[in-house]
């Protein structure tokens, strides 16, 4: 697919992508006319990339998490250095923060949701 179905389809700027690109955080094939092309699976790479930036992380510690998301996994961490493993370490525990927020928010608007049905359950009958 070319760059602006790939905009397209992940809510992404075109420039954001050829960003994300120059940073090594996807790579595009070349047509012979020049044009990017990606590969179906950028997608899903492009929502993760989007995903861990809203978490905070920098595009150089993404770059080096990505593998991490593949299938077959290869974790490549020589550069791993202790400033990295901080910010990850404090990255993860903010993100489990915003988990459980998350779920707190989730549960108590399912709860909500299940009282005003069977209110309106019962005021039907």
């Amino acid at each position: 697919m070319r760059i602006g179905e790939l905009s397209d389809r992940t809510n992404t700027s075109p420039r954001l992508l050829r960003y994300y690109e120059e940073q090594g955080l996807i790579v595009a094939e070349r047509s012979p006319n020049g044009y990017r092309e990606y590969d179906e699976r950028f997608v899903d790479r492009v929502l993760q990339i989007r995903g861990l930036l809203d978490a905070g992380l920098p595009t150089r510690i993404i770059k080096q998490i990505l593998p991490c998301l593949d299938k077959p996994r290869v974790i490549y961490f020589p550069d791993a250095t202790p400033e990295m493993i901080t910010t990850l370490e404090t990255e993860l525990e903010q993100m489990n923060q915003r988990i459980e927020c998350l779920t707190r928010n989730r549960d108590a608007v399912a709860e909500y949701l299940k009282s005003v049905r069977s209110y309106r359950s019962s005021d039907v009958a």
